[in-house]
């Protein structure tokens, strides 16, 4: 007995630091590390965050992945998810709504006050997006461009990132000469030290809903729960509207 009780010891410590493990979309990145700190400061679970584009996530977790909680830029990837059962039922979660910007270094002197017309002018050579083909927010910035009937001609500038951080990064590096980036990233210290912003209008792509969802392959499912219920309280609510978020249109 006195064996058994000593081995139980030993085996406790290694299962109270397994990291909540999330997979995250990438305009969370100036935010979520924040609020995953003071969970762990509040809660004592460690947690860890992998940031990318959540298309590529959505294809990573429908071939079983090991995260626990998967935060989308869009809602359709977890419904998907829901409707193929490879979520915890009842767990679906709309947390926010997304924000797309017009974003372009100082040192580039771009007039943006007339909005994405900019864009069409022969010195804006290249400008940045998320690829469409799986990121949210390129597919938004893709909308807005149709509405204003410029994407035929400004789509030969492209240059795509992989999910919207990369596409930040590559117009904050002046590897193009603006970007259509979320409003989160156009807020972080970096970007704000170093170039200026206009807002694009909601009603010119339709909205960027983000949720997020318990996995049914997470081996802390009640911890994720804990992650999502904290995460909806008013003052992390307030800490997401800050980093540029809107509050979701409706609940779940």
């Amino acid at each position: 007995m006195r064996f058994a009780a000593c081995c139980l010891l030993l085996t406790l410590p290694a299962a109270a630091q397994t990291p909540l493990r999330i997979a995250a979309a990438s305009d969370l990145q100036s935010v979520l590390p924040a609020l995953t700190a003071r969970f762990e400061r509040e809660t004592r679970h460690t947690v860890e965050v992998s940031f990318g584009s959540s298309g590529n996530f959505f294809a990573q977790l429908q071939n079983g992945a090991p995260f626990d909680l998967f935060f989308s830029a869009d809602v359709n990837y977890p419904r998907q998810l829901e409707s193929s059962r490879l979520t915890v039922p009842g767990t679906l979660v709309e947390y926010a709504r997304g924000r797309i910007v017009l974003w372009s270094r100082n040192d580039a002197h771009l007039d943006m006050s007339g909005g994405l017309a900019i864009l069409a002018e022969p010195r804006v050579r290249r400008i940045a997006i998320a690829n469409p083909a799986h990121a949210p927010y390129g597919r938004a910035a893709v909308a807005a461009l149709q509405h204003e009937q410029l994407y035929d001609r400004v789509q030969s500038k492209f240059v795509l990132g992989e999910n919207i951080s990369q596409a930040a990064q590559f117009v904050q590096s002046g590897n193009a000469d603006a970007g259509l980036i979320a409003l989160s990233l156009a807020l972080a210290p970096a970007m704000r030290s170093t170039g200026h912003y206009v807002d694009i209008p909601e009603s010119y792509h339709p909205p960027i809903e983000q949720a997020a969802v318990v996995l049914s392959e997470s081996r802390q499912p009640e911890v994720a729960r804990q992650f999502l219920t904290f995460l909806q309280r008013p003052d992390n609510q307030q800490i997401l509207k800050d980093a540029g978020f809107t509050p979701p249109s409706r609940g779940r």
